[in-house]
């Protein structure tokens, strides 16, 4: 099984890449994802078959998904992208192609991407962050994802805010019925709207406007970098990662990588702190490249 297809399923978007046996793209393709479940299988079939026709037959298939498939039902759970909860998306997806598929979560699917071959090659534990739209994390432990009892192993943007200063309480309600989850605080739009106000998602203008004098906008990106260093070192003090990688949208702020390990080391529980924090090597084709990763080469 020399070539590896991997599939990367968001609300949005279906992406496609084939990989040969040293990890090399022979092809990347992008498609609008259709609404409904059935119409997503079909899509993604149809995907796999035209890439076959021009990579050759035989090619295994992993698919990155935004949730998971529960370990006491078979169904996926906690994706959202509504369509697919509640359903046998792996055995369903291996009927229709008539071929076995893997199928992770979509961080875990950065997580290992980078850790194969990207920023965190030749890492033993890789803690892989993205923060995008929304903040989620894989972890990856000598070249392996790490899915945890429950599959929930690296569910960073659902963890609480780290050690909240007065001003940030009461915590923020999020809408999976907690309070205070990173994702209020972490994510793209999270950090559009601490600057901004209401309404706003679109952060990748204020490190500019920061640069520029904006107050509002230096300020915002320093709530945000702090917040980022006290969640990541609560990753550091249980995980303790050879690398830490972050993707995503947010992740090409590059003060992240200047200000985040001395951030950081007022919350680690050590002597000595220098967290190794980069950026993804792959972008945001880390994401359907891990995907593939999920069969090793043959």
């Amino acid at each position: 099984m020399a070539h590896r297809i991997g599939i990367d399923l968001g609300g949005t978007k279906t992406e496609i890449m084939v990989l040969d046996e040293t990890g090399h793209p022979l092809l990347r393709r992008r498609r609008a994802t259709p609404p409904g479940y059935n119409a997503a299988l079909r899509n993604i079939a149809d995907m796999v078959e035209e890439a076959g026709r021009e990579t050759g037959p035989g090619a295994s298939v992993g698919v990155g998904i935004p949730g998971c498939i529960s370990p006491a039902t078979g169904l996926v759970k906690n994706a959202n992208s509504n369509a697919l909860n509640g359903h046998p998306f792996d055995r369903d997806l291996a009927a229709l192609l008539g071929r076995p598929v893997r199928v992770a979560n979509d961080a875990n699917c950065f997580a290992l991407s980078e850790a194969a071959d990207g920023a965190a090659m030749g890492c033993a534990v890789v803690f892989g962050v993205i923060l995008g739209t929304g903040t989620g994390a894989g972890i990856v432990v000598n070249g392996g994802i790490l899915e945890g009892r429950h599959r929930l192993a690296g569910e960073f943007g659902h963890t609480p805010l780290p050690w909240p200063k007065p001003d940030e309480l009461p915590l923020k309600p999020c809408w999976c019925g907690q309070a205070g989850c990173l994702e209020l605080y972490l994510a793209g739009p999270a950090l559009a709207q601490e600057c901004d106000g209401p309404g706003h998602a679109d952060a990748s203008a204020l490190p500019a406007r920061a640069a520029a004098g904006d107050i509002a906008a230096q300020a915002a990106l320093n709530r945000h970098v702090e917040r980022l260093g006290r969640a990541l070192a609560t990753i550091t003090n249980l995980l303790d990662p050879d690398c830490i990688v972050l993707g995503g949208g947010v992740s090409n702020m590059e003060h992240l990588y200047e200000q985040l390990p001395s951030l950081m080391r007022p919350y680690v529980f050590s002597d000595h702190v220098s967290p190794n924090i980069v950026k993804a090597k792959h972008g945001d084709s880390s994401g359907v490249r891990g995907a593939a990763w999920l069969w090793p080469a043959r």
